[in-house]
């Protein structure tokens, strides 16, 4: 099988190598990076830098993708609707396209396979598919037992999506529920972002756990405007993607919410951490969809405060703690 790759981040790079040392024919697109960027990247973030002959890199966005039978995405979700833009302008549309990008469009509101079919066209929705899951690339490169749901529109797809990025240590579980799958990984960083925060301020286990709670409850309250099914929210796309980001310090998104309270702005943060801050983004989107559907979330607000509006971090958290208590409803 050939697989045309997009993007060269820690996630793009770790999948991809993945696929290639399985025996996959992978050319893998690099956008706006030379390959020496890519190079010094993946040795910066993986401990055994090297390239599997099956794996060829490119500038050229049609090279990547022309004689692929299938193409998945790692770039952002900001920049995902410009890539798919490129492709159907460059004429390039045909293989099924795999998602692994996390995130929430801002202003329309859109999961990331939304913005697929908004671009790609309704026609194009049964050959859309997404991997999400707790994943962080350092495990995964290192081998370690990863566990994560790979999903879409179409049963036969959603199969071979299993097939294709299953390994000894990397297994996935199918689940057709492709908007709860794309919910949970995009909401689950904003969390993230709130659990470093409190441990940068010193808080305890208990304040994290808290924050976790809660914002589980979050997501499945703004996940109900989106058809998600809480079931698939408890699981690992949603649940397990969510512990694995708010407990893990090599997490950008956990990286980026201790900088936070160590006094470092969102600017100076961004730049330490070298790449992009998913939750940062998409808490933006996701406070806009809750506002339009009158929904209260007190944590992502919390966030938003901080990061946009200058908020401090410990004022922030203390006006979380001092809410009005009301009935747990989960």
């Amino acid at each position: 099988m050939k697989i045309g790759y997009l993007g060269a981040g820690a996630w793009g790079s770790c999948l991809a190598r993945l696929l290639s040392e399985k025996g996959y024919e992978v050319k893998q697109w690099i956008g706006t990076m030379t390959l020496e960027e890519v190079v010094k990247r993946e040795r910066e973030h993986f401990q055994d830098h090297r390239s599997s002959e099956n794996r060829i890199f490119t500038s050229d966005l049609k090279e990547a993708i022309v004689g692929a039978d299938i193409i998945i995405e790692s770039v952002t979700s900001k920049g995902l609707r410009p890539v798919l833009n490129q492709i159907v302008e460059s004429n390039l549309l045909g293989p099924p396209l795999i998602l692994t990008s996390k995130g929430i469009e801002q202003d329309t509101g859109l999961l990331l396979s939304e913005v697929a079919i908004d671009v790609l066209g309704e026609r194009y929705k049964n050959r859309i598919g997404s991997l999400s899951g707790p994943s962080l690339a350092n495990e995964v490169n290192r081998k370690l037992p990863t566990s994560v749901v790979g999903s879409s529109y179409d049963h036969d797809l959603m199969m071979l999506i299993c097939e294709i990025f299953t390994t000894p240590y990397f297994r996935v579980y199918p689940n057709e529920d492709m908007a709860a799958i794309s919910f949970g990984g995009a909401m689950k960083n904003i969390i993230a972002i709130a659990c470093a925060i409190s441990d940068g301020l010193g808080f305890g286990e208990n304040t994290k756990a808290a924050l976790m709670t809660r914002g589980l409850h979050e997501i499945r309250k703004l996940g109900a405007v989106k058809g998600c099914s809480p079931e698939t929210l408890n699981g690992l796309s949603g649940l397990g993607d969510l512990c694995a980001t708010c407990l893990s310090k090599s997490s950008r998104n956990y990286k980026f919410g201790y900088l936070l309270a160590k006094g470092h702005t969102p600017d100076q943060a961004i730049e330490e951490i070298g790449m992009v801050v998913e939750g940062a983004y998409t808490c933006v989107s996701a406070r806009q969809l809750a506002h339009k559907h009158g929904i209260d979330l007190p944590i992502t607000e919390a966030v938003y405060s901080i990061i946009y509006e200058g908020t401090n971090a410990r004022e922030a958290v203390e006006a979380l703690l001092t809410r009005s208590v009301k009935q747990e409803h989960l």
